[in-house]
């Protein structure tokens, strides 16, 4: 990074406030670890409490800033009682990161086999948790006259494919609430932006390929990693840091008139 972009980015995120939801794991941790890293105060709104609590300690142990907060995004009382929680705390919310969802546990299914169960759950979760957590947030950055929101859609918000039609659904809708929420919120100096990424290869989808590979018998599952990846035409997967890093600049005051955007970064899988 350029001196001259540094000096856009980090100084305009340090102290700011920032909540990310299922930072637990995943890419959500790696996102509360690239603001700390840019001198932001991440906040941790996790379900599990003991994942929640390990990424905050192991920011604090490295020197940044950051606050744990038991949340459930599907819960619209949880979610007021984090938002209180880190207001109370630091007196203000500069930054949403919705990136709390359900797809790693999902069974691959025909849409008439979904269970209307778990229609609802995927939908609670993936959409109208980041619906409800916007929401919540808004006042604390319309007072201030300042504030970034991304959502963390998918490629699957952009394309379709069979047997997801829950999860694709919902990251659909997700594109569509970023587009409304950016301009509902614009003359508040507030931006809206979804980031879709393609295959990333985490622990937890990891764990969903070993788990149909029956993890034991190894060329299944690097048969299946390398038909992931030659999805996208670039052949290979993303990594949570460059969507980290996209987070971060998207978060920042360079950024300041890019809003309503859905930026893919997939390795060209949706250009194909």
């Amino acid at each position: 990074m350029s001196a001259e972009l540094q000096n856009v980015v980090f100084p305009s995120l340090k102290d700011r406030v920032v909540i990310v939801t299922g930072a637990g794991q995943g890419i959500g941790r790696v996102f509360a670890k690239s603001f700390a890293t840019a001198g932001a105060r991440a906040i941790i709104a996790e379900l599990n409490e003991k994942k929640a609590a390990a990424v905050s300690e192991e920011i604090m142990k490295a020197g940044g800033q950051a606050f744990a907060v038991t949340t459930d995004v599907a819960d619209e009382n949880s979610i007021a009682e984090m938002v209180e929680a880190v207001e109370d705390e630091y007196g203000r919310i500069d930054v949403l990161i919705n990136n709390a969802g359900i797809f790693s546990t999902l069974e691959m299914r025909p849409f008439d086999q979904i269970p209307l169960e778990e229609w609802e759950r995927v939908l609670r979760v993936n959409l109208t948790g980041p619906f409800l957590c916007a929401r919540a947030v808004l006042p604390a950055m319309r007072h201030a006259k300042w504030g970034r929101i991304i959502n963390i859609a998918s490629a699957h918000g952009l394309v379709a494919s069979v047997q997801k039609a829950a999860y694709i659904s919902a990251k659909h809708g997700l594109v569509g609430l970023t587009k409304v929420v950016a301009l509902e919120a614009a003359n508040a100096g507030v931006t809206c932006n979804a980031i879709c990424p393609g295959w990333v290869l985490t622990a937890l989808i990891q764990q969903q390929i070993d788990a149909r590979a029956k993890a034991s018998d190894k060329s299944v599952r690097d048969a299946e990693i390398a038909l992931l990846s030659e999805k996208q035409p670039m052949h290979q997967f993303t990594k949570p840091e460059s969507i980290g890093a996209l987070v971060v600049f998207l978060c920042s005051d360079a950024a300041a008139t890019i809003t309503g955007s859905a930026y893919s970064i997939d390795g060209g899988w949706v250009a194909q």
